[in-house]
């Protein structure tokens, strides 16, 4: 990147309106003049100096030319890096970046406070036309971003992104790719997220990033680092390229010469731009490496590996590699590696992964806290892989992004964020909250996820029709909690039980069950459809793309699903589930056909990828076993319903929105009275979380001054157990106590490690 010295001069821009001497105004239609020297701009500014422009003409029908004079002034002064403060002061508008980021976030934030949703594009969220903008005289707001390096990764993109890209930019390229056109699209959103790191898709399927012209000159014009997930180290996409560059195995052991060469390659030619390098080593795809079986050898190479791979930067990059941003992440077998003693270099940030459903493996030690490269998070929202795969809608609880992602900044996870986002659509909101805690976490932690929900639904619906969204979104993602649209056929994926995966199966749930889950589909599925009435012209591809699809297209797969179940035991006809599934096919033709926006997502939306039977019309057979009889509780509380204790509420999350986190080395506690049996069993439900500290999460139940033993519920790898705790989003523990004589009783969990969150308690006779 060309150093920060050629912005040590002003950068005006100016405009030819009317200043208040007390605030700042622009009034609709007059000319906005923009005095700046591109010439020794950074590229960042010059592209958000673009993006203000025709915000200015959307939103106040106001050109944009060079000139002399005006009422916005941009400055670069010391501060936080990528920092900004905007400030009116003698009815003149001071926007000061600390450097080229923080300039170009600046002028962004304006364009926001003008009413710009970073949305405007890629929902279609129809910039409004006003006749004044104005901030008041003191108006003044300081930001920088709490985490260094934040960013998407786009992946499994089969099915959405690279169909679309084809279908709409396409045109003089080769088919499969993911081209500058569409790169600048995302570019532009990521400047808009205030985001700076981008992850490109890396399937076969997908021409690679560096080898699609234009791409990296499009990166370098929106300030972009580029880097590579857990597999895809040197800035070298190894699932596409190795086959066109590589020659042999890529393997370090037997094959270490043209592996060596393959990533010499990469970074002699990227050396100039923005990148954060990626260190390690493991397959072509997402397997572990070859040549080396066992851990020990395992590790033996990756420490080979990092020597060769810190030598390239030192040599093509900059002769203290200790200066250029890199991650080591330890992903799936790589962290069985690092826990066996790797030495990762100092000042190499370790990025920690989710267990693919959202729930964090690893959270830093003391000691890794420490350490200079500081510490990572890599996160999904959208995933292929067993059990099972949701790909289709955006259905990931914020309530589970928003405590996972608190837990990480509070250990000190705040040098690298990477969101996975599949294919961007239909997972917008998550994507900003997670950009949003990124940049301010206390701003988040201040308004919680729920607040922070109800602002985006305002901002982008109106304030009105906001608040009525809010609890139709609130109740979507807390149904999709119980179980995603996408695990509701009962089946698996890549299991070595290929019955798994053709045989759609009941559901554990009794006909009661059923039954009121339809009906809760049904209230939100109505209530979509009605506030559809309401959403403001110019605004129906955005109601749609963001509310009506979602909730709409979930309760549908509920009612395939759900009726289809009902019908295997004689209790519905099987029409109902068929209609379901015609009602998917329509709903997705309409995402991609548009309603006012002619088509422009054609092929982004596709309510069957990876062709996997659950999205397939349920065939018509007979049950062969009784439905599911759920077992008559004693008594059924929610986390939030102790009477006592020590504990934090988790906004939203869990089965009823009700968990909480127990404080470690303390309890909570439940009263019942006249309880008639003289045994029960209590069945402690619990989110099924990793380790904050250690590697053991640890509870223990009391009932009546009885107590269990000790119980660690972590789960290794992909056990059945972790299976289920994924697919349901519980952990589940049963315990049975003897019943003294006693009009009141007391059941009492204590969490004896960090981290526990207690969603429900049942008690059975």
């Amino acid at each position: 990147m060309k150093t920060m010295a050629i912005l040590l001069l002003a950068l005006m821009l100016t405009t030819k309106l009317t200043a208040s001497t007390t605030g700042f105004v622009v009034r609709e239609g007059e000319a906005v003049t923009i005095v700046c020297d591109t010439l020794t701009a950074e590229p960042v500014v010059r592209s958000a100096l673009r993006m203000f422009a025709g915000d200015c003409k959307a939103v106040l029908g106001s050109d944009v030319r060079m000139g002399a004079e005006g009422s916005i002034v941009l400055t670069i002064a010391a501060g936080r890096p990528e920092g900004f403060r905007l400030e009116v002061n003698g009815g003149k508008l001071h926007v000061t970046g600390s450097d080229a980021h923080g300039l170009a976030y600046g002028l962004i934030e304006v364009s926001r406070l003008m009413g710009v949703s970073p949305w405007e594009w890629w929902a279609d969220a129809t910039l409004q036309r006003r006749s004044t903008f104005e901030l008041p005289s003191g108006f003044a707001t300081e930001q920088a971003p709490d985490v260094e390096y934040r960013g998407i990764f786009i992946n499994d993109e089969d099915w959405g992104l690279l169909p679309w890209a084809d279908a709409e930019y396409g045109h003089g390229n080769k088919k499969g790719t993911i081209g500058p056109a569409a790169s600048e699209r995302i570019f532009q959103l990521l400047l808009r997220l205030r985001a700076n790191t981008y992850w490109p898709a890396m399937h076969e399927c997908t021409e690679p990033f560096f080898l699609t012209q234009g791409n990296r000159e499009m990166a370098e014009r929106y300030g972009i680092y580029i880097g590579g997930s857990h597999c895809e180290p040197m800035a070298c996409n190894a699932a596409g390229e190795w086959a066109r560059r590589g020659k042999g195995d890529y393997d370090y052991v037997h094959n270490a010469e043209n592996v060596y060469r393959f990533w010499e390659d990469r970074v002699k030619a990227v050396a100039g731009q923005p990148i954060l390098y990626t260190i390690g080593m493991r397959g072509v795809h997402d397997g572990a490496m070859k040549g080396a079986k066992t851990v020990e050898e395992q590790k033996a190479v990756l420490e080979r590996v990092f020597r060769d791979q810190r030598g390239l930067i030192q040599k093509y990059v900059d002769p203290d590699a200790t200066k250029v941003p890199q991650v080591f992440i330890p992903y799936k077998e790589v962290l069985d590696v690092y826990n066996a003693g790797l030495t990762v270099p100092e000042d190499v940030c370790l990025m920690w992964c989710d267990d693919n459903y959202g729930y964090i493996r690893h959270f830093p030690t003391a000691e890794e806290r420490m350490r200079k490269g500081g510490n990572g998070v890599y996160y999904h929202v959208s995933y292929w892989g067993r059990p099972h795969d949701y790909l289709w809608l955006g259905t990931f609880s914020p309530a589970l992004l928003f405590q996972q992602m608190t837990t990480a900044y509070d250990q000190g996870i705040r040098k690298i964020w990477m969101l996975n986002v599949g294919d961007i659509k239909p997972a917008e909101y998550q994507i900003e909250l997670f950009m949003d805690m990124a940049w301010d976490m206390q701003s988040v932690r201040r308004t919680g996820w729920t607040g922070h929900l109800g602002c985006f639904l305002a901002r982008e619906f109106g304030s009105e029709l906001g608040a009525q969204l809010l609890p139709v979104m609130q109740e979507h993602y807390r149904l999709a909690h119980i179980r995603k649209p996408e695990f509701m056929g009962g089946t698996r994926t890549e299991e070595s039980n290929r019955a798994y995966w053709n045989t759609i199966r009941d559901l554990p749930w009794s006909e009661a069950f059923i039954d009121q889950r339809l009906a809760e589909y049904q209230r939100i599925e109505d209530e979509a459809e009605r506030l559809a009435g309401k959403t403001e012209p110019g605004r129906r591809d955005e109601y749609f793309q963001l509310v009506k699809y979602p909730v709409q297209a979930a309760a549908e797969m509920n009612k395939k699903m759900l009726y289809a179940q009902k019908a295997r035991h004689g209790l519905s006809d099987w029409a109902m589930s068929d209609a379901a599934y015609d009602s998917i096919q329509t709903l997705t033709r309409i995402y991609n056909q548009g309603i006012d926006n002619q088509g422009k997502w054609q092929r982004m939306m596709d309510c069957h990828p990876r062709r996997l039977p659950v999205f397939d019309p349920v065939s018509h057979t007979t049950a062969s076993t009784p439905m599911t009889e759920q077992p008559q509780c004693l008594a059924h509380w929610n986390g939030a319903d102790c009477v006592g204790g020590d504990f934090t509420p988790c906004e939203g999350l869990g089965y009823e929105g009700k968990a909480v986190e127990i404080t470690k080395g303390k309890s909570i506690v439940f009263n019942l009275e006249n309880c008639p049996a003289d045994s029960v069993e209590v069945e402690v439900r619990l989110l099924p979380v990793h380790p904050v500290e250690g590697d053991a999460i640890r509870f223990q139940v009391s009932f009546d001054g009885q107590q269990s033993d000790v119980t660690d519920y972590e789960t290794h790898g992909r056990s059945e157990e972790w299976k289920m705790n994924v697919l349901t989003n519980q952990a589940v523990r049963r315990f049975r106590f003897a019943v003294k004589n006693k009009k009141f009783h007391r059941v009492e969990i204590k969490a004896l490690d960090a981290g526990v969150v207690l969603d429900q308690l049942c008690l059975y006779q």
